[in-house]
């Protein structure tokens, strides 16, 4: 649907899942805030998450670092240097934009951040564009620093200029010799971490795709180099095999490669597990071979020797790393463009039972009849203790199951006249409509067979 986008923000807004950050004050670009229901779906997404990278193994450790660090951590990752976009400026409104996104249907590769070739090249192909917001004249192209500054210090002046962490993986680096003195890991081991990143945007677009402020997954994958290339065909599949589980539309999951002029200088390979959303093919999440790029680097700026001894084999490396790194942001959103669906007079999000917000819905069959409230009442507060449960007892039946159908709940449970002669309720299925009756006592034990399938 070419107006899909559109559904999904209006759908986010008026059901509670995401809101424009400071709208009251006409908001900020790349800044979302995520409401109610969007919360507890961001953390059940999270969570499956953890315990499929952390919780399940033995050979992964999760940390949460800090958002500031030393400022010689972005210099050894190269941030400082190196992490830019290629910007363009009105003459006329001053506004800024992505010099690439304005040409990108020219399919201008951006080959490297210090390649000035390409930067002549987006000059050439910006002749005779306009602004999109004004029709001024565009300057000339130039690099811009997507690192956000910060202060650490209360006098003017003296403050010492740090980041904001511009990804998330970095903590991983400067822990990995805290994480092997502390456990004793063998190597190969992993360290995982869920955490917030901060980048500059230029023109941030599409929603949650790309934002100032995001939350992202990794997992740094520590090896043996002579294993590099079995351990980076592991995660490739794994990871890929994990996206598949979560996705209704699986043709629209893919791996691609990267070419040869989209890789980062220290990767000699990587891929992309894409989604196809009404904006193209997108990035989900990256699996990169980084080999010793990173412990290399932390070692020379920071003095620190991570070499590391094999008790085994008594042979003495420097680690190589497999990083998978995707976007809870843009988990968050493929999978509602995934999940919505338009059926006749309903719209269904068919989001998998186990990360929907609410997995059970509790109505009494008519709000004005007490002995039907009570007994609703009794089971919504009953099934409370296991689940998140929603209770809904405004307008007809109708109403209230196309509701929870349009915020992905599975299951609602209706009280009326019978359940007060057989304590059975009927039970809705969200995806097929298909109803079917079950006692009262045996509702938690269905439930969370459902949920474990």
């Amino acid at each position: 649907m070419a107006d899909l986008m559109e559904k999904i923000v209006s759908l986010c807004k008026r059901r509670g899942f995401v809101y424009p950050n400071s709208e009251i004050y006409g908001g900020i670009q790349g800044f979302y805030d995520f409401g109610p229901l969007g919360v507890e779906l961001k953390n059940n997404i999270k969570r499956e998450w953890w315990e499929e990278m952390v919780t399940k193994r033995d050979d992964v450790y999760g940390i949460d670092g800090a958002i500031v660090t030393h400022p010689k951590v972005w210099e050894a990752s190269g941030h400082v240097e190196g992490f830019t976009d290629p910007l363009v400026d009105c003459k006329k409104c001053k506004k800024r934009f992505r010099a690439d996104h304005l040409v990108e249907d020219l399919k201008i590769e951006d080959t490297g951040t210090a390649d000035e070739e390409f930067i002549k090249r987006l000059d050439k192909n910006l002749k005779g564009v306009k602004c999109p917001e004004c029709g001024g004249e565009l300057g000339k192209a130039k690099r811009f620093n997507l690192m956000v500054d910060v202060g650490l210090g209360v006098i003017e002046g003296q403050k010492r200029k740090t980041y904001l962490r511009g990804e998330a993986c970095q903590n991983i680096y400067l822990n990995y010799q805290n994480v092997l003195d502390s456990f004793s890991p063998k190597i190969p081991f992993g360290i995982a971490q869920i955490g917030k990143a901060f980048r500059n945007e230029i023109t941030p677009r599409n929603f949650l795709y790309r934002q100032r402020e995001f939350e992202q997954w990794d997992l740094q994958w520590f090896v043996d180099p002579k294993e590099m290339e079995k351990w980076y065909e592991y995660w490739k599949k794994e990871r890929m095999k994990w996206y598949l589980s979560l996705a209704n539309q699986k043709k629209k999951v893919r791996l691609r490669k990267h070419g040869k002029d989209e890789l980062a200088h220290y990767a000699k390979v990587a891929y992309d597990i894409e989604y196809q959303t009404p904006f193209g093919w997108k990035e989900w999440e990256g699996i990169h071979w980084r080999g010793d790029w990173d412990l290399s680097r932390h070692g020379k700026y920071s003095g620190k020797d991570f070499t590391y001894t094999d008790p085994d084999a008594k042979r003495e490396f420097l680690p190589w790393i497999v990083e998978t790194s995707g976007g809870v942001d843009r988990t968050f959103l493929f999978l509602l463009l995934d999940a919505y669906h338009e059926e006749k007079d309903r719209v269904v999000l068919k989001l998998l039972p186990k990360i929907a917000p609410y997995k059970v819905a509790v109505f009494p069959l008519l709000a004005n009849k007490p002995k039907l409230v009570k007994k609703a009442k009794e089971i919504f507060e009953d099934l409370k203790t296991c689940f998140l449960v929603a209770w809904d007892d405004r307008g007809n039946i109708g109403k209230r199951y196309y509701a929870q159908d349009e915020i992905g709940t599975p299951w609602c449970v209706t009280v009326d006249f019978q359940t007060l002669e057989d304590n059975t309720v009927t039970i809705r299925d969200r995806d097929t409509t298909k109803q079917k009756r079950v006692k009262v006592d045996k509702l938690v034990d269905w439930f969370q067979n459902k949920l474990s399938q």
